[in-house]
């Protein structure tokens, strides 16, 4: 099919709330395998039967134990149970707030008190960030699937109206203090809907999977990652630690990945390590000319010609969708010359999260796609992009103010400046928050600096930024350049050339270490730039 534009898909039914997704597989398909994960040395599987027999379950503990109309925090690392909670806690008519367990515990507490959770169900690895806390109740992740209560297989699931609360995700905090961003059942069945509708999977056999990596406190890692392809009705591997990533992807074989940027540059990097290390850099160089000439002549051998590549992600790797923060397009075109496409697309935990995307057959290198069905976008007279849609939050919990300054209107303000081409594809140019004004009054966005010096093979990160009025970029380089001053002078002057000097990099400061990152792999700008602190 030609790169153009084509309509929507229509390969599931639409969903009403959590509750009626659940209900709608367990009536379809209960013997289907709708999760995988690690137990011991095993491998096991859970059915959608058994899935909503097991919500019904914990659910019915949840009522009777805690009640309705309750806060309820989940805390724990990537796991079945982390899902059965929080379903539970959704059909239960109470409200899930997701917590990043990899946070200290004065700062869990904090999260706590703001979202005024009173009952916690927690993994047991991590309960002493709760055991202390005597005015919470809690309960082990473990302990709640154990749990049974009279009548359970009785219980009726909660269904709410579109406008009720139904979640808390905390912002990812890399320019300040975590928010709380409130969605409600209406938001997160919209952004389930028509993200299915943008998107093929292409199922072409009974065990199409998919390997969730990313951690479901964030809605990127929970909305899409996991109940996007929930409702696809395919299988989904539980990755419950990056240490046995290369393992499960082994395990899992995945057809389609949900990945933010620092994973797919990761992969690629220990790709062309492997390459280098092997000697095999000539042989790959000829399959890529190879491959262009049959491309053009309409024929596809990619996956064969670099069957290696495609037998290090599992064997059956067709897709990655693409979140969370920018990726070079340099990526999606060496990934595409391997036979693996990767959708980049735009989201905001604010928005549910995802907004934006690039279709399997619609598509544009560099941009974020284009919106979702029913979501408006517009450009500010400030350049500021924002939308407005169904998957748009109700607010930030208990901050009236915080919420008004970006919510206007029904209109999110995303904080990310860019532009609506002709054809409706998005594309961005860098952060509101992070520009650089110089004292002659001109706008520099550091991220169309970053970009050049990312695109080096001897940078590893960069952050460019302002310092006594001058231009700096602190560069983390790659294992093989480190401490080499003069090869990072001399990149400078490249990224320099060409530019006006007020853009210009005027200093290099060489790092020894990595960024401080959060938990969903954004360099956290204000813990590493001295004039942000």
């Amino acid at each position: 099919m030609k790169n153009k534009d084509y309509p929507l898909y229509k390969h599931v039914p639409a969903i009403r709330s959590i509750a009626d997704m659940l209900e709608k597989k367990n009536q379809a398909i209960p013997e289907r395998a709708a999760f995988r994960f690690r137990k011991g040395k095993n491998v096991v599987e859970k059915t959608f039967g058994e899935v909503y027999l097991e919500v019904q379950k914990a659910a019915a503990v949840v009522a009777d134990k805690y009640g309705k109309g309750k806060h309820i925090a989940i805390i724990g690392e990537n796991s079945y149970e982390w899902l059965i909670a929080y379903f539970a806690t959704l059909v239960s008519e109470n409200v899930a707030v997701a917590i990043d367990k990899e946070l200290p515990a004065a700062e869990v507490e904090w999260l706590l008190r703001k979202a005024e959770v009173q009952v916690v169900l927690i993994s047991k690895t991590y309960k002493d960030l709760v055991e202390n806390l005597d005015d919470l109740s809690y309960m082990t992740l473990t302990d709640l699937l154990k749990a049974d209560v009279d009548g359970s297989e009785d219980f009726e699931f909660y269904h709410p109206e579109n406008e009720e609360p139904a979640c808390i995700f905390f912002t990812s905090g890399t320019t300040g203090r975590s928010k709380g961003v409130m969605l409600s059942h209406g938001n997160i069945a919209y952004e389930i809907n028509e993200c299915c509708r943008m998107f093929d999977p292409e199922i072409t056999d009974d065990d199409y999977s998919t390997l969730a990596v990313l951690p479901f406190h964030h809605a990127f890692g929970l909305n899409v990652a996991i109940l996007m392809a929930f409702n696809y009705e395919v299988v989904t591997f539980i990755n419950k630690s990056l240490k046995r990533l290369k393992d499960d992807i082994q395990l899992a074989k995945p057809s389609l990945m949900m990945l933010v940027p620092l994973f797919t540059e990761t992969f690629y990097k220990q790709i062309m390590d492997g390459i280098k290390k092997s000697g095999k850099e000539k042989a790959f160089k000829k399959g890529i000319k190879i491959n262009t000439v049959l491309m053009k002549m309409g024929i596809d051998k990619r996956r064969k010609i670099f069957k290696d590549i495609i037998e290090t992600f599992g064997g059956n790797l067709k897709f990655i969708i693409s979140g969370g923060a920018y990726l070079d397009p340099r990526y999606v075109k060496n990934f595409r010359h391997f036979g693996i496409e990767i959708l980049n697309g735009y989201g905001a935990t604010e928005c549910s999260p995802c907004v934006a995307l690039n279709r399997n057959y619609y598509k544009k290198d560099g941009s974020i796609g284009t919106t979702i069905y029913g979501t408006e976008v517009r450009v500010s007279d400030e350049g500021e992009v924002q939308f407005r849609g169904g998957s748009t939050m109700i607010g930030y919990y208990n901050d009236k103010e915080a919420t008004e300054e970006v919510l206007k209107d029904g209109w999110y303000s995303t904080g990310d400046l860019g532009y609506v081409d002709k054809d409706g594809f998005i594309f961005l140019t860098g952060r509101k928050k992070n520009l650089i004004i110089l004292s002659n009054g001109e706008n520099i966005s550091p991220e169309e600096l970053e970009n050049d010096f990312s695109a080096d093979p001897g940078v590893n990160e960069v952050l460019v930024y302002e310092e006594n009025r001058k231009i700096v970029a602190a560069i983390f380089p790659e294992e093989e350049f480190l401490g080499n001053t003069e090869y990072f002078n001399e990149l400078m002057e490249k990224v320099n050339k060409g530019r006006p000097v007020y853009k210009q990099v005027v200093a290099i400061k060489l790092r020894d270490e990595e960024f401080v990152k959060n938990t969903s792999k954004k360099i956290v700008r204000y813990k590493n730039i001295p004039s942000e602190k």
